[in-house]
């Protein structure tokens, strides 16, 4: 292991994405997270630089997951408000 730098976790983003967006993709890069220190410190560099680009791949996927399903949400509730207040305005006439 040649004094190569030891490849970013991206442990504290997994976690965020977990309790913010999507569970099972944050799960999945927390797992994938931890196991690029152990890695690293065994002296598997390739093992570390692999776990770290699963971890970050899959904290992507799941904050993407989760803007997009926030996203869906906010357009359905501003369709059901208006569809609503469509509906009380056909009343009042």
């Amino acid at each position: 292991m040649e004094n190569q730098p030891k490849p970013k976790n991206y442990l504290v983003e997994s976690i965020l994405v977990t309790i913010f967006c999507c569970l099972v993709f944050g799960i999945i890069g927390i797992v994938n997270a931890s196991k690029v220190n152990s890695e690293y410190a065994a002296g598997n560099y390739e093992g570390a630089l692999k776990a770290s680009q699963d971890a970050k791949k899959w904290t992507m996927w799941g904050f993407i997951v989760g803007a997009a399903i926030l996203l869906i949400y906010v357009i359905l509730y501003f369709v059901m408000g208006v569809a609503i207040l469509g509906m009380g305005a056909g009343m009042g006439s």
